[in-house]
């Protein structure tokens, strides 16, 4: 068996320069070239795992087939490669050191003194190397969270010399990102931050083979040239990663610099003639050039950061460009939604999707929002709480349950259309208890949702702990809200839909997590449809 490839991928100077696009950029040239890849992100951060994080601190958190709560960035890797991503794909300071803590009461450890060197170091590079001792991969690309310099990466750092001392330099690599910013007063982009962030680098025993470096304005030769002598990397290896319109048009920019030609030389790996990028590329052509536009309402509670909803809007550009269709996303805060507003805010709509969320704040809002789409006829896509506030608005405003509501909102409450799942009634810890991962769901025919998948069994991911209580199924069907969708081992109610609605679904998963560019999500596709068919009336 052919020796696995290692790519780490480290930054600088700066946070949030991109080294998630970048890795699955890379990762994307490589695939098309033939290579089985696969990337993993390690964060710094003492957390378990992102389960437990606020929106607002850390963005969404994406949630695998496999039921694993990570980082955002792995949504990014799934969106570019279309292939599944698993818990050994994100791994956290917090799941490393419970690890190693466990091992030491088990007595792994023979009554040595547990250090983080060899002990942390160890576990870090034994995570690393799960996905490569598979046999599934080729190549395996490391994205380290943080900056270099940070003491919350400094094991991983040490953990990446180590490897990359143990595997050889035909076998391994670092691609360090940094930023050259550009100084108006002056006119000029500077190199020293760049200078300072490799030194700090070396000194923790690692060169990088590879600088990519994010600017606002072109690099030229003299400035590639000054990179390559006083950053000890070879001056084809200094690539030029310029803003881009769209994060999909990356990887041609990566291709253009010859990212991945630098890498396979490195690796002594052949370097093929031709790059396929015809099926990505017609998928860019389609989201630059749309024939029409839709406006869509995101109704949220975490709309003030654009990462709490990643997924959904990534979604959104994968069925727009399906669909030939630009989709201009409004987002709404549901707590500053009050009932005289609603029509102001939300008539001009095309179509209305209510947001996924946790909690009592801005329920009142994400319900208005959902009688106002299903009373004026309006697409409508509610996805996890989103369903569940269909359901309860339902019950209120057509079945007159006036304290219909869930138990996460009101513990006490005497008609909870939405109930505490059985098997969540004695869970205490909050960090990864939900009912996760991927479930079948069976479909009813001549619903909204099978002409969507085509498919009468389908899979999809959950991040839940309440549920669409049966006891008034009965009722709420034979008024109209008609159970679309079930699983097809616990009876749970996946999908209700809104009969005589152009358009009304509510879902109790999450589509938007298996959305990718080359399989835009069929639910989604379908959603904006309807918004482009309600627009033209």
């Amino acid at each position: 068996m052919s020796q696995t490839k290692y790519i780490f991928v480290t930054g600088g100077v700066s946070s949030s320069l991109g080294k998630g696009i970048i890795a699955a950029s890379l990762a994307k040239l490589l695939q098309v070239r033939g290579h089985r890849v696969t990337i993993q992100k390690l964060d710094p951060y003492i957390n378990v795992d992102p389960g437990t994080l606020n929106p607002y601190e850390h963005g969404e958190c994406y949630v695998t087939d496999d039921g694993a709560e990570t980082d955002l960035d792995l949504g990014h890797y799934e969106r570019f490669l279309n292939v599944p991503t698993s818990q050994a794909n994100n791994v956290t300071t917090g799941r490393i050191y419970q690890s190693v803590i466990e091992k030491e009461r088990r007595g792994e450890f023979l009554g040595k003194t547990v250090q983080v060197v060899p002990h942390i170091t160890n576990e870090i590079k034994e995570r690393i190397q799960i996905l490569g001792k598979s046999g599934d991969f080729d190549i395996v690309i490391t994205e380290i969270g943080g900056t270099v310099g940070d003491i919350e990466s400094l094991p991983y750092i040490e953990a990446v010399r180590q490897l990359k001392w143990e595997l050889g330099d035909e076998n391994s690599m670092v691609i360090h990102l940094t930023l050259i910013p550009y100084l108006s007063a002056a006119g000029e982009l500077k190199t020293k931050p760049t200078q300072h962030s490799v030194k700090t680098l070396m000194e923790s025993g690692i060169k990088a083979d590879v600088l990519v470096c994010r600017t606002e304005h072109k690099l030229n030769d003299d400035l590639r040239r000054k990179l390559a002598l006083f950053c000890n990397v070879k001056e084809d290896a200094v690539i030029e990663s310029i803003d881009a319109d769209t994060i999909y048009d990356v990887p041609n920019l990566m291709l253009e610099e010859e990212l991945d030609k630098v890498v396979l030389k490195t690796f002594k790996l052949p370097i093929a003639d031709k790059v396929n990028l015809s099926a990505w590329n017609n998928f860019v052509q389609r989201h630059k050039n749309p024939k029409n536009q839709v406006t869509i309402g995101l109704i949220g509670k975490y709309v003030e950061l654009q990462d709490s909803y990643k997924s959904i809007l990534e979604s959104f550009i994968h069925a727009g460009a399906a669909n030939e269709v630009k989709v201009k996303v409004e987002s709404i805060h549901s707590e500053h939604l009050p009932q005289q507003e609603v029509a102001q805010k939300l008539g001009h709509l095309d179509a209305i999707l209510v947001a996924p969320g946790f909690g009592e704040r801005g329920i009142q809002g994400k319900i208005e929002a959902v009688r106002y789409a299903r009373e004026n006829k309006i697409p409508f896509l509610g996805i996890c709480l989103g369903m569940q506030m269909a359901v309860i608005e339902y019950s209120r405003n057509v079945l007159d349950i006036k304290e219909a509501i869930s138990l996460e909102q009101d513990p006490e409450a005497k008609s909870p259309v939405i109930n505490l799942m059985e098997e969540q009634k004695n869970v205490t810890d909050k960090g990864g208890t939900m009912r996760l991962g991927a479930w079948a769901c069976k479909l009813e025919k001549n619903s909204h949702v099978f002409k969507a998948y085509g498919s009468e069994i389908i899979s999809e991911r959950h991040r839940h702990r309440y549920e669409y209580n049966n006891q008034y199924k009965t009722q709420l069907e034979e008024a109209g809200l008609l159970t679309t969708g079930t699983n097809p081992d616990t009876g749970l109610v996946e999908i209700v839909e809104v009969k005589d609605h152009p358009w009304f679904v509510g879902v109790q998963y999450h589509p938007e997590y298996k959305s990718t560019v080359l399989e835009p999500h069929p639910l989604f596709v379908a959603f904006v449809k309807a918004a482009l068919d309600n627009s033209k009336k």
